[in-house]
């Protein structure tokens, strides 16, 4: 008995060693841990909301199916079909278990899987979306240096009014302003009625995203013409979006330069690459927290720009699923481009943790 008690002993401290260092990694972990555990919670909150908005919506989709001819047999047969017998709670439940089998149910109007719809469309907004953040990133990033180290040039002073004036005016505004003066004016921009010429025929699809697919596939003609289509809407873009993220920048910077940091590097002898890149790292926390923000917005920019240039993509998908009462579209396609956003932002809060340490759960700034 004396033996497996000191048996016992010895392992004892080896079990609490092994808990304290298991409790210590996740204490280190835990900026991370708790925000990525709590996505899945947003996005049932998330998924409530678009169940109440989407049924809200004034309209009977069983009469859109059926027309006046009907019999009260057939409609509520039909009623069954669509999930929308039951009282509110019994459509609620069936809606979560089917989120849960990851199943977004059939389109009203063609039957098909609205899966199968969304994989083929969302993927050609997603591209525009992001090819328009990318330009906002890359005009914000250059300008905000031009309008912080060269403020008494004409271009730095350029950029600060465009900077605080700039940003007011829609994307559908600035797009057919845009279409009016380089398409119908000065014809260099192309016919906006569609991603490439008429005289082309789009490549058989890899991975649905066009551009990436006529580059996978080697079509170059396709490719040019998709970029040439491509180049009005990500210029909307940049003028409607990027004045707020060269604002947040110029504002970063210049606390920047002053900071204790910036000059200990200058007094140092340290390369200007050098200090600017320590001066934009400073910044970007905000920055980065903007361009978290901005994709909603230009995947909602993409969506309208869709419709004015005639691509095809959720924004057609969504004006016709609102004419004819697909709810289950609806509800299916805000619900993915709401869970996309979602996770962007937990993505640009986990970014900002790790550019800035201040920002994770439990460290403390003395003087805080």
């Amino acid at each position: 008995m004396s033996t497996v008690t000191a048996d016992l002993d010895v392992l004892e401290p080896g079990r609490e060693r092994q808990q304290s260092r298991l409790a210590s990694a996740v204490g280190k972990n835990r900026w991370w841990i708790t925000r990525t555990l709590m996505l899945p919670v947003h996005l049932a909150v998330f998924a409530f909301v678009v169940f109440v908005l989407v049924r809200a919506i004034p309209g009977d989709p069983v009469l859109t199916i059926l027309g006046t001819q009907f019999t009260p047999v057939l409609y509520a047969r039909t009623k069954l079909a669509l999930g929308l017998d039951g009282s509110f709670l019994t459509q609620l439940g069936h809606y979560y278990n089917n989120l849960i089998h990851f199943s977004l149910g059939n389109s009203i109007v063609s039957g098909r899987p609205v899966k199968t719809d969304l994989a083929t469309r969302l993927p050609a907004t997603l591209e525009l979306a992001l090819l328009a953040l990318a330009a906002v990133i890359v005009f914000s990033f250059v300008a905000s240096y031009i309008a912080v180290m060269r403020p008494t040039s004409t271009a730095g002073r350029l950029i600060r009014i465009y900077a605080k004036t700039a940003g007011a005016i829609p994307e559908f505004v600035v797009g057919l302003a845009l279409i009016f003066i380089f398409y119908a004016e000065l014809h260099w921009a192309p016919a906006p009625l569609g991603r490439i010429d008429p005289l082309l025929s789009q490549p058989s699809p890899i991975t649905n995203f066009p551009l990436l697919d006529s580059v996978l596939r080697g079509d170059w003609p396709v490719m040019i013409s998709m970029i040439e289509h491509l180049v009005l809407p990500i210029t909307v873009e940049v003028i409607a979006q990027s004045a707020v993220m060269i604002r947040l920048l110029i504002s970063g910077l210049e606390e920047s330069i002053e900071a204790a940091p910036t000059r200990f590097r200058i007094a140092s002898g340290a390369s200007r690459r050098t200090v600017t890149l320590s001066m934009y790292r400073r910044a970007l926390p905000a920055t980065v927290t903007m361009m978290g923000t901005l994709f909603g917005y230009l995947l909602g920019g993409a969506v309208i720009l869709e419709s004015l240039f005639g691509f095809t993509g959720m924004g057609q998908y969504l004006v016709d699923a609102v004419n004819s009462k697909d709810f289950i579209s609806l509800q299916a396609s805000l619900l993915v481009v709401g869970a996309l956003s979602l996770v962007v932002f937990l993505l640009v809060d986990l970014l900002n943790m790790l550019l800035d340490s201040r920002r994770k759960p439990g460290v403390r700034v003395e003087g805080a």
